[in-house]
This record gives structure tokens, sequence and C-alpha cells, in this order.
């Protein structure tokens, strides 16, 4: 999409050097030629000055910037550009401090950036993982030791239950994507019926002892590895690719972002989701990828509630 190719933030900046040329990307990513009405997909669209168009049916004006994650925003573009560009370019990501003193903004609003970008991540995908996939379970979250001596003391349910970790289901396929999600715990009512929306029927699934696991077999070729017993291959059976997954993971929220609360963390995980997903991509395919999904919009007051 670029004119030039781009390797770095100083050739990101001479590619989008103002506003028009961030509208004029925008416009060729969302509409290539066609604008397309957000209000009503089969109306006329008229050209109006100042980079607006008009909905013949609906009467109502709108821009490229309309229904996206950067409607309404007083922020230039080209600092969202910068953004996204760090975002999708670093391996680990970037904290919201640290793109705060790379944009020169505040840290709330660099926060506010990075969770509206987070947001586009979650690509909707409905083919199925086939074939030889892996799945496993992980948690997140901080030691008990490690936390404040008085909520150590503090033993009621409220805040163990607050203070607990956090599970996430991961399913890999053999030399492909991986799905991963929060899930509420590791039971079988938790992570069956994620495994069945994303693994086709009649694939070979590989996965360690869990007990939650065993109800698989009656619908796929399930075999597992005892870790419990220091088994971690047997063959061709082995969760070592999701494990890589796993620890690609946690390096990143611990050693970037160090804390991430139950209600944001899918934003995290779905980030290193989009990073694995798209490691054999250029970076910028995965900055084009990325505003190609920023219908995604999500305000302040959501996030906060």
């Amino acid at each position: 999409m670029f004119n030039q190719e781009v390797k770095s933030v100083l050739d990101l900046i001479k590619a989008f050097p103002d506003e028009q040329s961030c509208i004029d990307h925008l416009e060729l990513l969302r509409w290539n030629g066609n604008v397309v009405s957000p209000f009503d997909s089969t109306s006329k669209v008229y050209k109006c000055k100042g980079n607006k168009y008009k909905c013949k049916n609906t009467g109502k004006y709108f821009n490229v910037k309309t229904n996206t994650i950067f409607d309404n925003t007083k922020m230039e573009l080209q600092k969202w550009f910068l953004a996204i560009w760090l975002v999708t370019s670093h391996k680990k990501g970037i904290s919201s401090l640290q793109l705060g003193r790379d944009l020169g903004i505040t840290q709330k609003s660099a926060w506010f950036m990075l969770q509206r970008i987070r947001n586009c991540f979650g690509l909707d995908n409905n083919d199925q993982l086939s074939g030889e996939v892996e799945i496993d379970e992980t948690y997140v979250g901080g030691k008990m030791a490690n936390r404040p001596a008085r909520i150590r003391k503090d033993q009621t349910e409220e805040v163990k239950e607050h203070y607990k970790k956090s599970a996430v289901l991961g399913m890999v396929e053999r030399n492909g994507n991986v799905r991963a999600r929060h899930v509420k715990d590791t039971t079988q009512n938790s992570l069956i019926p994620p495994i069945m929306n994303n693994i086709s029927f009649g694939s070979t699934i590989y996965s360690d002892e869990l007990k939650a696991y065993n109800i698989l077999d009656r619908v796929y070729d399930h075999k597992a590895v005892a870790h419990g017993r220091s088994e971690y291959v047997r063959g061709r059976i082995s969760t070592n690719s999701i494990e890589s997954f796993w620890a690609l993971l946690k390096r990143g929220i611990y050693g970037i972002y160090h804390f991430t609360s139950k209600k944001h963390l899918q934003f995290y995980v779905d980030k290193f989701v989009f990073r694995y997903n798209t490691r054999k991509g250029s970076e910028n395919d995965r900055f084009n990828l990325l505003l190609c999904n920023i219908e995604n919009r999500i305000t302040y007051k959501e996030l906060i509630k």
C-alpha cells in the first residue's frame, strides 16, 4: 500500500508527512475508490469539501474516520499511525508510559489509544483450526507472596476471587494459526465450548492429561501426554507449540505491561495472537491489516465502567 518500503519510524513519517496523506491512505484501504456510507451501504454518496461525504438516503455527512477508532478523536492521524506502527512492529508490545513519551502525550491518552488499537486485534475469523491441533491452558497473574501484606492477610472470598490468577485457553494448529481465549476457569464447562467452536470435528487434538479434556474423545482423535509423569513428547504427541506461545505471551505481559486486569486481559491476549498469526508477514502487512480492522470502536466510558 505504501509508495515506498517502510522499514523504520523515520520511513513511516516520510510516507505520511501530514494529515491529508493519512486520510488518503485510509480511504484507499477502506474504500479503494468506491465510497460506502456507514449509515446505509446501499445509498448513493456525494463527495463534499474537506474530505467529507454525504449519504443520500439518510442525509448524514461522514468521512473516512466515521465509526472507526479515529472517530471524534482530537489526536492527529500521524500520531495514530505512529502508535499503530509501534504496537504492530514491537514483538512484545509497548507500554502506555513509553508510548506517551514517544508521542509527547499523557499516559492516560496513550493508554486510551492502546486499548482502542488492541480492540482491533481480535480479527473475525470463521475458519476453524483443523489437522493436528495442540491445546493447553495457562494462568496469568502475580504470585500471592508478591502482593502487599494487607492483601495477603485479607482472606475473604471477595478478595481471593479478585486477585485469583486468570485462566487462558490456547489452541494452535501445527504450522498454522493460534487462537486464545480468556476463560472463567479450567473446568469442562468453560473449556469445551470454545474448543468445539474453533476446532473442526474429526481433527487430531493433542493435550495434557487435564480431566476436562477427556470428553473430547467423543468427537476428536484426542491424544494426551502426561506432564505429571514428566512425559512431554511421545512420537507426534506434544504441546510444545502452544507452550512456546505461552512463553511469548508471558514474557510480554510480565516484561512490558507488568500487570493486566481480568477485564482487559483479552485485549492483551489478542495482541499476541495477532502477532503470532502474522509472523510470516512484513511490518507493512501488519500495519495495513490493523488499519483494515479499525471499525471496532470502543469508547472511554466502556473501557473504564
